[in-house]
């Protein structure tokens, strides 16, 4: 465990160093970011709005029966803003983002293309990990916010049809906007690049260190997809910590 730790620090720290490079390297990020996109953001779409949706159901005839309904927008505003949809969407590319990018550049490592890059005199941090990490970084904060608009729009869906609950939609909007402020969708973005980050080099990782054939690459890929998650849930409850004081 501490060896990979130790590794994916100094990776992440090659990579920093090496984002002066980031310019000539734009086309290979636009590409990382269309892939991330392409293949991310249905599904995001479909998980938040679920997911909004839940939460108003759950809560929503709770606060009612107590003549708390008008906190229902608050409740599924902050819920998204600062917890749900950063963790859900970061989970989300682990699972699909982070497992792709440690097969390919597992695969590569398994056959040797990574050390025909190095005989060309070409470093691999910057051709493959920097504009992965890079595009991931953008990535995820941008499918943040899309998760929480459409969380936001899943919960008044559910809020304003639910006969239990009994809100209309200006009065979820009214409790949205009394209870959201700016920075708690900050809050949310913040989380969101230290989980890309972390994800990145964690898959990045896993994928340079690869060996042992085809499964060692089916290794790499669990590791990278359990470490991440991992990760994401402990930076979740540091961030939050963090946060918190500064609120």
């Amino acid at each position: 465990m501490f060896h990979d730790i130790g590794e994916v620090l100094l990776l992440l720290g090659r990579t920093l160093r090496a984002l002066p490079q980031t310019a000539r390297q734009g086309r290979k990020v636009l590409e990382q970011l269309f892939e991330i996109g392409n293949a991310s953001l249905l599904m995001a779409c479909l998980l938040s709005l679920f997911i909004g949706g839940v939460l108003a159901l759950q809560t929503g005839p709770v606060l009612a029966e107590r003549g708390l309904h008008h906190f229902i927008g608050q409740i599924v505003g902050l819920s998204m803003c600062r917890e749900l949809a950063p963790v859900m969407m970061a989970v989300l590319i682990a699972g699909r983002i982070g497992s792709a990018m440690a097969a390919e550049i597992g695969s590569m490592q398994v056959y040797q293309e990574i050390d025909a890059l190095r005989t060309l005199s070409i470093n691999p941090v910057h051709y493959l990990v920097l504009p992965r990490l890079v595009a991931i970084s953008l990535a995820l904060p941008t499918l943040v916010v899309f998760s929480i608009l459409v969380g936001w729009v899943g919960g008044a869906l559910v809020a304003v049809t639910n006969y239990q609950i009994s809100i209309s939609l200006h009065g979820f909007v009214k409790s949205l906007g009394n209870g959201v402020e700016v920075m708690d969708v900050v809050n949310g973005l913040l989380k969101s690049l230290g989980f890309a980050v972390a994800i990145g080099a964690i898959a990045c990782q896993q994928g340079l260190s690869t060996t042992g054939g085809p499964r060692g690459i089916g290794r790499s890929v669990t590791k990278a997809v359990v470490n991440s998650i991992v990760v994401i849930l402990l930076l979740d409850y540091v961030f939050t910590r963090l946060l918190m004081h500064l609120d």
